[in-house]
């Protein structure tokens, strides 16, 4: 019987005090559990509750998906926020994972991009720009 790995989830919430406070950055490895959408989800609608919009970086390290709970608790939230996201930039290193910022458009108002792991500093700069919505105001 083989072990299966369950995700370590880092979140690292950008403080600075400037137009990108609204942005999270999510660092996941192996697999996402509904325990894992325990901790992330209250610290998303936090966000969501301060600044309106939000956008999230997630860099995905080892991935492996979802258990079965996981993927409830992923679409709830996407159905719940689905205006609440401005961006979400996925970092990924594997096909799939760039087929995963394809599968999610439909499920959120969000401009939704991957980078690969070798673009990360890319993935980091669009995420923080400003958005053409932001701009206008």
């Amino acid at each position: 019987m083989t072990k299966v790995e369950y995700a370590q989830i880092q979140i690292a919430q950008k403080v600075d005090q400037n137009l990108d406070e609204n942005l999270i950055k999510v660092k996941v490895n192996g697999k996402l559990t509904a325990e894992d959408y325990e901790v992330l989800v209250p610290q998303l609608d936090r966000m969501i509750a301060r600044h309106g919009k939000i956008r999230i970086l997630v860099e995905l390290v080892d991935f492996h998906g979802w258990t079965a709970g996981a993927l409830w608790e992923d679409t709830k939230f996407a159905l719940r926020h689905f205006n609440d996201i401005e961006r979400l930039a996925i970092v990924g290193d594997s096909q799939w994972e760039k087929g995963m910022a394809y599968f999610c458009k439909p499920f959120t108002g969000a401009d939704v991009k991957y980078f690969d792991h070798s673009k990360i500093d890319e993935a980091r700069k669009w995420i923080s720009e400003h958005s053409m919505e932001a701009s206008k105001n």
